[in-house]
Order: structure tokens, then C-alpha cells, then sequence
């Protein structure tokens, strides 16, 4: 019995560029996906809340309640650490560009860039003090000075540290999406 779902071989008749008919424009998504250095990290503080949260429950079981309530509550701080590493990112939609950092967030209307460039200039690796040169897409508003925001995307940061490829085609898609809605709107 062949199981045709299974297989690399079978052709699709399907472009892959067109959207499909479920996909909302207006949805926030980020055109990469994470890098193995941050999802490696927001691993490693997952597995650190599970041992904390083991923790609460052996204080909770031999202790008092409220020690172990402090342990607990520990233990959701670093879960939420981790899910913000996690969501920390360029995001793109039809309203705008929008740069999540671990406790900040700024959103940029199409309508307001100016332009969007990969240049090549020292950036910061891993978030770190330490610059090294790489390429970074930088982000310049209508009105405001010629100088750029933060970085939206480096080659050094923890989604493309040792993976140009990836840089090359999300700075790529974040250009077509601010080319797309520049013009359309």
C-alpha cells in the first residue's frame, strides 16, 4: 500500500510564493525562524524551571507554604524569561515593522520608513558589548534624522550567528514586505 503522503517524490502543482487563502497578512509573524542559540537558551532556562519547580514541590511537601510559594514564583519568572528570549525578534505585517527586544517593543508603520538597508558595520555579538563586523538591516524613519534605529536584524545576534543564509533571506523578506506595503498603500 503507497503511502504518497510519506514521500519526497510526488510533484505539487502549487507556486510557492502565492498565499494561501487562509494565510491573514494582518497577523503579526516573524519572517525567520529562531536561531538554534536562542531556542538552545530558552531551553536550557526551561530545564532550569523544571528543576526549580521540583524544588517548590519538595519545599511545599517538607516545608512551609510560603517558601515554597517564593520557589514557585521563581520558577514562573524564568519561564517568562524564556518565552520573551523566545519572542524577541523583527515582526512583520500588513500595518507595519515591529523590533521586540527582551523588555521593550517598538512598532513602525510602513507608511513612516523611510528605507530599509543591509549594511556592513560593526555589530554586537550575541547582544554582548563585544562588536565584531557583520551586516545588520537597518531601519530609517521618514522625519526623523538620517540616523537609524537599533538594528532590526545582525548577523552576529542569536537567530543567525554562523547562518548568512538565513540572514541573507529574512533581511531579504523583510525588504519585500516594506517594498509591498510602501507601495500599496
Amino acid at each position: 500500500m503507497p503511502l504518497p503522503f510519506l514521500t519526497a517524490d510526488r510533484a505539487f502543482d502549487t507556486a510557492d510564493d502565492v498565499a494561501l487563502p487562509y494565510d491573514d497578512r494582518d497577523l503579526w509573524r516573524r519572517p525567520y525562524r529562531p536561531g538554534p542559540w536562542r531556542v538552545g537558551a530558552a531551553a536550557l532556562m526551561l530545564l532550569l524551571a523544571s528543576f526549580v519547580l521540583f524544588a517548590a514541590v519538595i519545599i511545599a511537601a517538607t516545608g512551609g507554604p510560603s517558601s515554597a510559594g517564593v520557589v514557585f514564583g521563581l520558577a514562573v519568572v524564568v519561564i517568562l524569561c524564556a518565552l520573551r528570549m523566545l519572542r524577541m525578534g523583527a515582526w512583520v505585517s500588513a500595518h507595519g515593522v515591529r523590533q521586540v527586544a527582551f523588555f521593550t517593543t517598538r512598532t513602525v508603520a510602513w507608511q513612516q520608513v523611510a528605507s530599509l538597508r543591509t549594511v556592513q558595520q560593526p555589530v554586537r555579538w550575541l547582544g554582548l558589548p563585544r562588536t565584531v563586523q557583520g551586516q545588520a538591516l537597518l531601519l530609517v524613519r521618514q522625519g526623523r534624522s538620517a540616523e537609524p534605529m537599533a538594528p532590526l536584524l545582525t548577523t552576529h545576534n542569536s537567530d543567525f550567528l554562523a547562518r548568512d543564509g538565513a540572514f541573507n533571506r529574512a533581511a531579504d523578506a523583510v525588504e519585500a514586505w516594506a517594498d509591498e506595503y510602501r507601495r500599496g498603500r
